[in-house]
C-alpha cells in the first residue's frame, strides 16, 4: 500500500457549514490531515462532523481565549476519515482551515 501525498487545503470556513474546496465545491469522502485555526478572544470550539449539520461528530477541538495564538494540529498516520463529507461547527472562532487529502 502506497502512501497518500495529495494534501489540499480548504476555505477557510468562518461559520459553521459544510467544508469546501478552493472550487468551492462542498467535500466529499476525504481524510484530515490537518487543521489550522484562528481562535478569537473568548475561547471556543469547532465541532467536526462526518453527514452533516446532524451527523456524526468525529472530532471536537477546543481554542484558547487569544485573537493572536493560531493553532496547527497534524494528525497522525493517514489522518482523520470523514466517510460522507466534513462539515464544522464553529462557536467563537475567527476561521479553520482543513488540510485533507
Amino acid at each position: 500500500m502506497s502512501m497518500q501525498t495529495d494534501v489540499q487545503a480548504s476555505v477557510p470556513l468562518t461559520a459553521t457549514g459544510q467544508f469546501t474546496n478552493q472550487t468551492p465545491t462542498a467535500l466529499a469522502r476525504a481524510r484530515v490531515k490537518a487543521v489550522y485555526m484562528v481562535p478569537s478572544a473568548t475561547a471556543g470550539s469547532v465541532v467536526f462532523k462526518d453527514g452533516g449539520a446532524s451527523g456524526t461528530t468525529v472530532i471536537t477541538l477546543n481554542t484558547v481565549a487569544s485573537a493572536t495564538q493560531p493553532t496547527y494540529l497534524i494528525f497522525p498516520g493517514e489522518g482523520v476519515l470523514f466517510s460522507t463529507n466534513v462539515h464544522g461547527t464553529v462557536t467563537n472562532v475567527t476561521s479553520v482551515t482543513i488540510f485533507y487529502g
